[in-house]
């Protein structure tokens, strides 16, 4: 078997060439300089604020039902009669005394004139009795007349002017009854409800109509006990109704309390011309006086899972999430009841496009760095 051999002069210069290129390859291996880390860019260019003490009212929220402030109920007081006629429907303004519906009167008419007539016979009884007994009171001295004679004259006048007296109050009578055939109205008002139906016989005290009185309606706004003890009549109030807040006012709180839920009807009396309606349901707020609150720009405050957020700047520009408890909203402003405090700065608008711990940069420092030629531009939130 052969065997190959390499001479001393072969080997020292692949050696040589070996160690060339690992020479070569040592730089880039590990042996390169490290460059420098590059700096962190701010996510956003923001304004910052700070909340503002003010002098806002202080409100009650509270929901309710909206109710007539008093209904009411129209009905027949003659009964065994006809209704005949029935010109108004739900809905319907009436005034006070207007006709609402008619009973059949032909009957009670009659009525009424019979004892009209029985009136004048008894009239023309007591003028003859009061004649008679005007001359037994002439006569009764002289003795022509014994005093039995004179009795019956006096008493027969007596009688003829009670019966007189008598058919004049029946005859009241008939004419109330005769009026009665004529459902009026007690009150200016809307119709709410009618329950008379044309040629329907009605009977004494059946109801024929609700009414509400004046148009008037309230809201019945209930509040727990704590907050019930606060309001007094004639506070001022705000509801929202059909989108719109209408004013009202206290008029009465209820001296008592619901025994299941513990809570008090606050009755507050609304304009007639809120364009609600009796059933509704409704939100609104009371005011119970003024006071001092805390209030930052609506555009400040974050609304992420129920809750609401502002952004606190850090003392390295990084911003810091904060949950906040808002106690009211009133134009562009938002009462702050709890979780921060006077004089911390806050990002004022573009709250959308934080999170917590973003880098940001604050404008005035911006502007100051503007000045400076080599200052490179902050990004704005299209570069986050």
């Amino acid at each position: 078997m052969s065997v190959l051999r390499i001479s001393r002069s072969t080997v020292l210069p692949v050696l040589a060439i070996i160690g060339g290129l690992a020479a070569l390859t040592v730089p880039f291996l590990g042996g390169a300089e490290e460059k420098p880390s590059t700096p962190a860019r701010a996510a956003l260019t923001v304004t910052t604020v700070k909340p503002t003490a003010a002098d806002w009212p202080q409100k009650l929220a509270a929901s309710g039902s909206i109710a007539a402030w008093h209904e009411a109920s129209v009905g027949a007081e003659i009964g065994g009669l006809r209704l005949v006629d029935v010109p108004v429907n739900v809905g319907d303004r009436v005034k006070k005394g207007q006709e609402l519906a008619r009973l059949q009167s032909e009957t009670t008419a009659a009525e009424r004139d019979q004892t009209r007539a029985s009136m004048a016979e008894a009239e023309a009884s007591l003028a003859e009795a009061r004649a008679n007994a005007d001359r037994a009171r002439q006569i009764e001295a002289s003795g022509a007349l014994s005093a039995q004679q004179v009795a019956q004259y006096l008493t027969a006048e007596t009688t003829a002017r009670a019966r007189v007296e008598v058919l004049k109050a029946r005859l009241k009578a008939d004419e109330i009854r005769l009026a009665q055939t004529r459902i009026l109205s007690p009150d200016d008002g809307t119709i709410s409800a009618r329950f008379a139906t044309l040629g329907a016989v009605v009977q004494s005290g059946q109801e024929l109509f609700r009414l509400v009185r004046k148009d008037r309606l309230e809201w019945r706004a209930e509040l727990p006990s704590a907050d019930l003890l606060r309001v007094k009549a004639g506070m001022t109030a705000s509801v929202a109704i059909g989108g719109k807040d209408v004013s009202g006012r206290v008029r009465m709180v209820a001296p008592t309390l619901d025994p299941q839920t513990r809570k008090g009807i606050v009755y507050v009396d609304l304009d007639t011309k809120s364009g609600a309606s009796a059933g509704m349901f409704a939100s609104g707020e009371i005011e119970i006086g003024r006071g001092k609150v805390l209030t930052v720009p609506q555009t400040a405050v974050l609304l992420r899972d129920g809750f609401s957020y502002v952004f606190r700047i850090g003392p390295d520009n990084r911003v810091i999430e904060t949950k906040i408890e808002i106690a009211q909203r009133r134009g562009d402003r938002a009462a702050i009841l709890s979780g921060l405090d006077v004089g911390v700065s806050i990002v004022a608008t573009g709250v959308g496009f934080l999170a917590d711990g973003d880098l940001v940069r604050v404008a005035d420092a911006a502007g100051a760095a503007g000045n400076n030629p080599a200052s490179a531009p902050a990004p704005t939130a299209a570069g986050k």
